[in-house]
């Protein structure tokens, strides 16, 4: 994939898990990579969940992959 970032994974919801976008249509709310993959594969995209973490195609805001619930400042 080349050009600017199709994907993007926003941040945690505070309720847990994140929003997944691509071309701005959101795809759903993941709670993991695996949950990413399935939702890109489900838009045409094929990515191994393992490959979700350095995809640079993908724009992880706010936090990176391994976050996947809000932080409790408690």
């Amino acid at each position: 994939m080349s050009g600017p970032s199709r994907v993007t994974v926003l941040p945690p919801a505070p309720t847990g898990g994140r929003r997944v976008r691509v071309d701005g249509e959101t795809l759903g709310l993941a709670h993991n990579a695996a949950d990413v993959a399935e939702f890109l594969r489900r838009a045409g995209l094929e990515v191994d969940p393992s490959d979700i973490a350095t995809a640079p195609w993908i724009d992880w805001r706010g936090a990176g992959p391994e976050h996947w619930n809000p932080e409790s400042d408690a």
